[in-house]
């Protein structure tokens, strides 16, 4: 608590698809083991080394044990802000990360071997919040930036664009945004699955499903932890709580699926996928700015310009602030997507670097 914490950052590599095979990409990123990733292509050679990496024989259990993912959850049950983010190019796996495959709804659920990090995370809050002798209020929060607006996708009718504002105490918060309490695991994931159907996708010709907007789902943990006989000399503590009680502790877990960078003229986008395309490489942009500046030792850094876009604004804390965060870079090992992979490892690699105080 309070000491300088490094992002940490991990790498997904995923399989080649039917269509790369087919045209005969070749694969040009290959795992080295111990966190080390090599890329080789004409004019290309370079290695680059991550908290972890997994490749394409990874399974989302090793993933979610090997990024550090269960020791968020704890931290977020302990009070602490916590955010885990996939960043990546369009079709490089970050939703699938996430959340598992497309096409999951409450009547025709995912495998439990393909479930993403998010659902195994509800499970391990839940077993978490049994095991500890605790008073628990859960509760969760979706909502998605589209074209700069800020949706909920959680409360009823047609989304609407919601105001961001800044508070001295809260920092940047979104007014009027639903939150809904949840005690069961068939909860949270229906109000997963309910928010993500509202969510804006469209095809193009990197990928059938297109995230289009930015996602944030935001677990909020609400604990007290109450002890049934005090200890000796203890009863009404100074601030005047009975039976032994625990300062209450509110943590946050928050998942971040962003919108995949893209080329426009690579996806065939035009009109207002094209408005679309450029609203979400603005923002990718803005981010990588902020990352760059707070990769920089503390000393030399100038102002970080977290109001160029609505997406800074709401990660600020989790990059620059009292949070801790998890990265997941997802990449693709095709040559076809040679430079997109490098903007990636380039941008994680920068991550590496910022470190925040919890």
């Amino acid at each position: 608590e309070g000491r300088e914490t490094r992002l940490r950052v991990v790498l997904r590599v995923r399989p080649l698809t039917c269509t790369e095979t087919r045209r005969g990409d070749q694969q040009v990123v290959h795992s080295l083991g111990d966190g080390a990733v090599h890329v080789s292509a004409a004019r290309h050679d370079a290695t680059f080394g991550f908290s972890a990496v997994f490749d394409a024989g990874a399974s989302q259990e090793a993933v979610f044990e090997g990024s550090g993912m269960r020791q968020l959850v704890e931290l977020a049950m302990d009070g602490f802000s916590c955010t885990v983010f996939a960043f990546g190019q369009t079709g490089s796996g970050k939703t699938y990360t996430l959340m598992g495959p497309l096409g999951q709804s409450d009547a025709q659920p995912a495998p439990p071997a393909l479930l993403g990090l998010m659902q195994r995370s509800f499970t391990c809050l839940l077993e978490q919040s049994r095991s500890r002798a605790s008073d628990l209020a859960l509760s969760a929060s979706y909502l998605e930036i589209y074209n700069e607006q800020v949706r909920d996708l959680l409360s009823p009718g047609p989304p609407c664009a919601l105001p961001l504002r800044w508070s001295k105490s809260r920092g940047f918060y979104v007014e009027n945004q639903l939150s809904v309490e949840f005690e069961s695991l068939e909860a949270i994931v229906s109000l997963l699955l309910q928010g993500s159907q509202r969510r804006r996708t469209s095809a193009h010709a990197l990928n059938r499903h297109s995230s289009r907007s930015h996602a944030l789902l935001t677990i909020h943990v609400r604990s007290r932890a109450v002890s049934a006989h005090p200890a000796p000399g203890q009863g009404w503590g100074a601030q005047g709580s009975a039976r032994g009680a625990c300062p209450s502790k509110q943590g946050t877990l928050c998942f971040v699926d962003l919108a995949g960078s893209e080329r426009v003229k690579e996806t065939g986008s035009s009109g207002e996928l094209s408005v679309e395309a450029n609203s979400i490489n603005r923002s990718l942009l803005a981010l990588g700015h902020c990352i760059s500046l707070l990769a920089k030792p503390r000393g030399k850094r100038t102002h970080i310009p977290y109001r160029d876009s609505k997406l800074t604004r709401l990660l600020a804390r989790s990059l620059g602030g009292s949070g801790i965060t998890l990265m997941v870079a997802c990449i693709s090992p095709s040559s076809r997507c040679l430079s997109e992979t490098l903007s990636t490892l380039h941008y994680a690699s920068r991550a590496r670097r910022v470190t925040t105080r919890p």
